[in-house]
């Protein structure tokens, strides 16, 4: 079955498809598509992870078509992003 990989860093996306046989997890799928050894800062026990946008665990069984993405942690919480955007103006 076919699924999609993606991962994005301000410079780069990346979205990678592949193959991968019935039963394969979050985890198996980003492993198998090679994305590890391209971007060494991706830990997966620190990086959240999703499927088309929801929360996901490692561990979930994909469907076909699925895309699993890879988040980066945040640099600065949203709220204090936007009082710091607030006192400039």
């Amino acid at each position: 079955m076919q699924v999609e990989v993606a991962y994005a860093l301000p410079h780069v996306q990346i979205l990678q498809k592949l193959d991968v046989p019935p039963g394969c997890t979050v985890e198996q799928a980003i492993r198998l598509c090679g994305i590890l050894q391209q971007f060494p800062e991706i830990d997966l026990a620190k990086n959240k992870l999703g499927i088309f946008g929801k929360f996901t665990q490692p561990q979930a069984v994909l469907q076909p078509h699925d895309r699993v993405e890879i988040y980066r942690p945040l640099i600065i919480d949203p709220k204090e992003a936007r009082r710091l955007r607030a006192r400039k103006r």
